[in-house]
C-alpha cells in the first residue's frame, strides 16, 4: 500500500503512529523544560514575612525568618533536580546512570532545606550519597570495560555499540521498572 493508498483510506502505518507518539513525548518534555523558568520565579508570589497563610496550607518560616527566602531556597533545590530527572529519563546515552548521583545529591539539599524549617537535623546524609556512589560508579565502570572489550575483540561503530547498550523500554513506566 502506497502514500496515496494509505491517506485516502485513512490507514496509518506503525512508523507513522510511532513518529505522532514521539512528537507528542517530545512536546510533552519540551513544555516540562520550558516552564522552568516559570516554576522557578513562583516564588516571587511568596509574601516576605515569617508566615504564611494559604487555603491549602501555613507556612511558618522558623529557620529563614521570610517565607519568601525559604521558598527561594526550595526552588532554588527543586529546579535542579526537576531538570535532571527529566535528562535522565529522556538520556539515550549509556552513561545515564551516573545521573543517579547529581540527582541524590539534590534530593538530600531539597531535603534539609525543608527540614532546617522543622528543626529536624541528620548528619548521616553524605553516608548515603557514599552508598549510592558505591553502587553506581562500579555498574558505569562495567559498561565502560564492557564496551572496550567489544571495540577491541569485534570491529564495531561506536554508535552500534551505544544501541546495543542503550534499553529502549516501550513506556515511562517500563523504565522506572529497570531499576528496581
Amino acid at each position: 500500500m502506497n502514500n496515496k493508498q494509505q491517506k485516502s483510506t485513512g490507514v496509518k502505518s506503525k512508523f507513522q503512529l510511532t513518529d505522532n507518539k514521539s512528537f507528542i513525548l517530545g512536546t510533552i518534555v519540551a513544555t516540562m523544560i520550558a516552564i522552568t523558568p516559570y516554576l522557578f520565579y513562583s516564588y516571587e508570589s511568596v509574601p516576605d514575612r515569617k508566615i504564611w497563610d494559604t487555603f491549602l496550607f501555613t507556612y511558618d518560616s522558623k529557620y529563614y525568618g521570610s517565607a519568601l527566602a525559604g521558598v527561594w531556597t526550595i526552588m532554588g533545590k527543586f529546579i535542579p533536580l526537576y531538570l535532571l530527572i527529566i535528562w535522565f529519563f529522556t538520556c539515550r546515552h549509556w552513561w545515564y546512570h551516573a545521573l543517579i548521583i547529581p540527582i541524590i545529591m539534590y534530593i538530600f539539599q531539597l531535603i534539609n532545606v525543608i527540614n532546617e524549617d522543622l528543626q529536624y537535623v541528620d548528619s548521616n546524609q553524605f553516608k548515603y550519597l557514599i552508598i549510592a556512589m558505591a553502587i553506581v560508579i562500579p555498574s558505569i565502570y562495567l559498561i565502560r570495560a564492557r564496551i572496550f572489550h567489544k571495540i577491541n575483540s569485534v570491529n564495531k561503530s561506536i554508535q552500534e555499540l551505544e544501541d546495543e547498550l542503550t534499553f529502549k523500554p516501550k513506556s515511562l513506566w517500563g523504565k522506572i521498572k529497570q531499576y528496581f
